[in-house]
Parts: structure tokens; C-alpha cells; sequence
């Protein structure tokens, strides 16, 4: 364990964003350290004088292409000072729900405090002091949290990846570069846990790859085989590193609801159930709620293009004329506009999820309508979570 407050003891700091963990950091600071100053800034990289500064620490998001060792993070201090407490998860898609998933299940399973931080949780730093020797650290790390770390956690998980996040990293290549700091630089006696389509990571970490072959039986209120196949990486963790009984942590994780728009039930309406899928943001996860929903009639899909491949999505959409497909804003206009996609039956365009939402319900009549746009929500919403909401609002259930 390193001694960080040492290393920021004296030392000129200016805190690079302004947002929830810069927030954060400026309170850790306050409340933990004795820096000779703290200052804070929201600019572009060109506005800051890296000689003023002995550390900068950088809010996730803001990019920056180079490595620079006088720039740190709240999630690279955090595993200088406790990476081996830490279980770290990322992946493009399912890395909050295995996240909420593996600290419920080892909350539950061992008798050691359990601490949920990063992406799913509060910051990381504003628990430090309370992670003890015996601490089990649950950190859901964004790819944004993982770019230039030094440091990796202990134990590294590695769900899947899919081309995502290309307005910000544009190629899939460095996409990946950002997101493999999670097992790069674990050392010799780490585990390292990696989904079957994840490029191989030169680690000195004990590898195990999980495919779909390699899912167990798992009872569980969270619908569709993608969620099982998180659950089979839970379940490796707690019963592998932790020594949980089988039996119980099958148990709790039958037991566990999902998080909130991630195929949320929503509702009914007579013969009519909804669902909020806003997380999707990718093809692979619209595709994925049709076949997790034996009910599934009518998708909802399109939101910010942010120019992905949605090649998958418009191969499947002519081959499946069970289900109706309701496209929306920019990248629904791209989906539409493909091939025969607009001239098929089926398939629907409108400006907005409103008249998205108005249109679906007048043309099912029976089945599940699904919010699931494989895309981006930025260009009309603040974020997922504010189109789930806004959906649900509109179907006006309850």
C-alpha cells in the first residue's frame, strides 16, 4: 500500500474538472491531505501551466491523448493506495449490473465489509480512510477511469467489448488500449477474468477467459442470457477468490432485481408491458433485448450518432419481421435510410421519442414495447438515465 497522502503533502495541486469526482477530489483534499494548494480549473489542456503544479489531477471525460506522469486520477490514487483490495470491472456493456450483482452477492456471502465505488457508486475517494485490511473493494471502472493508469486492481474483470465511445477515442483500437489498463499492469499473483471476445492483454495476472459455453443455471429476476452470462462471472468471483458456498450466492443472485433502465419493467397497459432498456447504446444490446423478452413486439431505436457500425443491427432487422422497429432521431434516421429498411412494413421513422412512443402504442396491440435505442442520448438528453425517465413518463403507467 503506498502512503499517497505523503506524496501530496506540500505539493502545488490543480484539480482538472469540476464535475462529481472534482467535487469529490477538492473534499478528499480538504478533509484528508495537506497540499501546499489546491486549485481548480475547467479549461481546455492548452490553458494550463504544468509548471505552476506539482500534481494535476483530471476529471474522467476530459480528454487527453498523451501520458504525462504530473497527470494522475481519482481512480489511479485510489488503487496506489489499495489495489489489492480492489475487484475492478469494465466492459462495454454489463459492467453495472455484474458490478451490483458481485457486491450484493459478497455483502451477503462473506462477512467482510464490501464497498461499491466508481461508475455505480460514489467516487472512490471520498471513502478513503474506511477501506480496512479486510475491505472488498467493488469498483466499476469506465474506460474514461481507466486511460493512462499505471496501476491496475488485484482482481480485474473484463466482461466483453464492443465498438463504443468513438466520438471520444476514434478507433476501436485505441478504445480498447484505454479500457486493457485494467489487467496491462497487474503483477504476478492478480486474476484477471476476460470475456471470450476480448483481445488478448499481455498480464502477469492468472487468466480465465468465460464464454457463453462456459454459463451455468442461474435463476434470476433479471431477464435475457447476457445477464446470465454476468452472473457466471459473479459467481467465478465470489466462489473462486472468496470461497462463498455455491448454493447461497445462486440463491442471492436469484433473489437480486436489476438496476433501473436496464431492461426495467415498466409496466402494463392491458395486453401491453414495457420495458426501459435506455442503457443500450450499442447494436449488439438492442438485438439483445428483443431475444430477452419472449414478449418482445416492438423496439424503439436511433438517438446521437455517434457514426458506429450499426451493420449488425440493419442485418437483423430484415431477417426478423416478428418484431416492429420504431427508429428515432439521428442515428434511427441512418438505420432507416439503409438498404430496404424503410420500405419494409415493419419499420417505422419518427422525429422524437414522444411520437416514437405514440406510434408504437397505436400499432401494438399486444406484447412488450422496449426503449432500447443502440445509441447515445447526449445530443437530446443530459444522459440515459434522463431518456428512461422521460420514457416512462410518456407511457404514463401507475
Amino acid at each position: 500500500m503506498k502512503d499517497i497522502l505523503r506524496d501530496i503533502e506540500n505539493k502545488r495541486i490543480l484539480i482538472w474538472g469540476y464535475g462529481r469526482e472534482g467535487k469529490s477530489t477538492e473534499s478528499f483534499l480538504k478533509r484528508c491531505a495537506k497540499p501546499a494548494s489546491v486549485s481548480i480549473y475547467e479549461g481546455d489542456r492548452v490553458g494550463i501551466d504544468d509548471d505552476k503544479y506539482d500534481l494535476i489531477v483530471k476529471s474522467p471525460g476530459i480528454r487527453m491523448d498523451e501520458d504525462d506522469p504530473k497527470y494522475t486520477s481519482q481512480t489511479q490514487l485510489f488503487l496506489e493506495a489499495y489495489r489489492d483490495r480492489v475487484i475492478g470491472i469494465t466492459g462495454t456493456k454489463g459492467k453495472s449490473t455484474t458490478s451490483m450483482l458481485l457486491y450484493t452477492v459478497l455483502s451477503k456471502c462473506t462477512d467482510r465489509p464490501v464497498l461499491l465505488l466508481g461508475n455505480i457508486g460514489k467516487p472512490c475517494l471520498d471513502s478513503y480512510g474506511e477501506v480496512t485490511k479486510d475491505t472488498i473493494v467493488v469498483y466499476e471502472m469506465s474506460c474514461h477511469q481507466l486511460a493512462h493508469l499505471t496501476v491496475s486492481p488485484h482482481i480485474a474483470v473484463f466482461l466483453n467489448l464492443y465498438e463504443e465511445h468513438l466520438d471520444y477515442y476514434d478507433t476501436v483500437d485505441r478504445y480498447f488500449e484505454a479500457k486493457a489498463h485494467i489487467a496491462a499492469n497487474q503483477i504476478s499473483g492478480d486474476i484477471f477474468y476476460a470475456g471470450e471476445n476480448v483481445p488478448k492483454i499481455e498480464t502477469l495476472a492468472d487468466t480465465t477467459i468465460i464464454g457463453q459455453k462456459d454459463v451455468g443455471e442461474y435463476e434470476m429476476l433479471i431477464p435475457g442470457a447476457h445477464n446470465r452470462y454476468n452472473a457466471e462471472f459473479v459467481f467465478r468471483i465470489a466462489t473462486e477468490c472468496f470461497g462463498c458456498d455455491p448454493d447461497k450466492v445462486k440463491r442471492v443472485l436469484s433473489e437480486t432485481p436489476g438496476l433501473p433502465h436496464r431492461l426495467e419493467y415498466s409496466g402494463r397497459r392491458g395486453d401491453v408491458t414495457y420495458y426501459d432498456d435506455s442503457i443500450s447504446t450499442i447494436p449488439e444490446a438492442a438485438i439483445s433485448s428483443l431475444e430477452s423478452i419472449p414478449e418482445a413486439k416492438t423496439v424503439l431505436i436511433g438517438g446521437m450518432d455517434r457514426g458506429i457500425d450499426y451493420t449488425k443491427l440493419t442485418d437483423y432487422i430484415p431477417a426478423h419481421p416478428e418484431y416492429n422497429y420504431i427508429c428515432m432521431y439521428a442515428s434511427g434516421r441512418r438505420i432507416y435510410d439503409t438498404g430496404v429498411i424503410s420500405t419494409l412494413p415493419n419499420t417505422y421513422y419518427e422525429e422524437d421519442l414522444k411520437a416514437a412512443v405514440k406510434r408504437a402504442e397505436e400499432i401494438t396491440d399486444k406484447g412488450a414495447i422496449i426503449l432500447s435505442p443502440a445509441s447515445a442520448s447526449y445530443d437530446h438528453f443530459k444522459n440515459f438515465e434522463e431518456r428512461g425517465d422521460c420514457f416512462k413518463s410518456l407511457i404514463m403507467i401507475g
